[in-house]
């Protein structure tokens, strides 16, 4: 899967651009990492919203553990990879129907907690038990959540791209193309909210976040790391 979003949307992280700045590699423009997502993911689906992102899933090559899916509801589109153990109880707690799958059910509970502000993503976030990570982008309010599961077993990195987007996807060959050394594992645990101050762990709602620097022969530029996790 893969979401690119443009300035308008997100700021790009500082930590990413240090990582990138000491070892300039090769980037390519946002819109090449799309056509290479698509052409090297036969079939693909894409979406593109407006100037301000887009976002493209395919079902090749995924994992029966970490199957994709895509859904677009009232102006919110939502990439979701993974499966969500308490699924079930998820759905009553939000009133959804049976049928209603993980991807579905992100868009709700993100919906739920948008419109009861002012509370925090990690009171969404942490009732999520499972492999995920998900990409989901509010038009309506221009508002980027993305997030990945506490052991990171679903991959999910991100990085920048030539033209100053910040892309999010699970193949890091793919990144890599396009992000030289700006580019990082997402972090596990953790979230990124363009309107609710950045990159925070929801695992550790009170631990900072923090970026490392790589070695300049590793293929990310840097690492983040929660403080006080081992």
């Amino acid at each position: 899967m893969l979401g690119v979003f443009s300035g308008e949307v997100v700021e790009v992280p500082a930590e990413l651009v240090a990582a990138g700045s000491r070892t300039p590699s090769p980037k390519t423009r946002a819109s090449e990492l799309v056509a290479r997502f698509i052409d090297s993911s036969v079939p693909a689906v894409s979406f593109q919203i407006g100037s301000l992102g887009h976002l493209a899933y395919s079902h090749a090559n995924q994992s029966p553990f970490r199957p994709r899916s895509f859904a677009a509801k009232d102006d919110i589109f939502c990439l979701f990879e993974g499966v969500l153990d308490n699924l079930g109880r998820l759905r009553q707690h939000y009133g959804l129907s049976k049928s209603a799958n993980e991807v579905m059910l992100v868009i709700e509970s993100y919906k739920a907690l948008r419109d009861r502000a002012p509370y925090p993503p990690s009171s969404m976030l942490a009732y999520l038990s499972g492999n995920f990570a998900f990409v989901l982008f509010d038009k309506s309010t221009s508002s980027l959540l993305v997030a990945s599961d506490p052991d990171g077993k679903v991959p999910l990195f991100w990085g920048i791209t030539a033209d100053g987007c910040v892309a999010f996807a699970d193949n890091l060959d793919l990144l890599k193309g396009s992000c030289g050394k700006s580019l990082a594992p997402f972090p596990q645990g953790c979230f990124y909210s363009n309107t609710l101050g950045g990159l925070k762990s929801f695992e550790n709602p009170k631990n900072k976040v923090t970026a490392i620097l790589a070695d300049e022969e590793e293929i990310c530029g840097a690492t983040f790391k929660i403080q006080g996790k081992s």
